[in-house]
């Protein structure tokens, strides 16, 4: 595991094969608890190729230095990306009671 929150990854690779591969990420919030959101492709191992862009939260927790994978949320396409920016954009701006 990383020990420096940028340090963080989900490049996955196996027997030679890069099965996800990190397109982007945005550190959303740092420190004890640390949220990263991460852009990817996966590989398509029938059609020889990488598929659609997907996109996934990731929560860690630091401890003994290094941070350890707590939680995720994978948001598996464009479209419900998108419904999800919506949802949010209204939301907060709407007026704090």
């Amino acid at each position: 595991m990383a020990s420096d929150v940028s340090e963080l990854t989900i490049n996955y690779t196996e027997d030679g094969v890069q099965i996800v591969k990190e397109l982007d990420k945005e550190i959303l919030s740092k420190g004890a608890w640390s949220t990263v959101l991460y852009r990817f492709q996966e590989w398509n191992r029938q059609k020889e190729e990488y598929g659609p862009d997907k996109y996934t939260i990731r929560r860690y927790q630091k401890r003994n230095n290094e941070y350890w994978q707590k939680s995720k949320f994978n948001i598996s396409s464009r479209d419900q990306a998108r419904k999800l920016i919506e949802v949010l954009q209204r939301w907060v701006e709407e007026p704090e009671e």
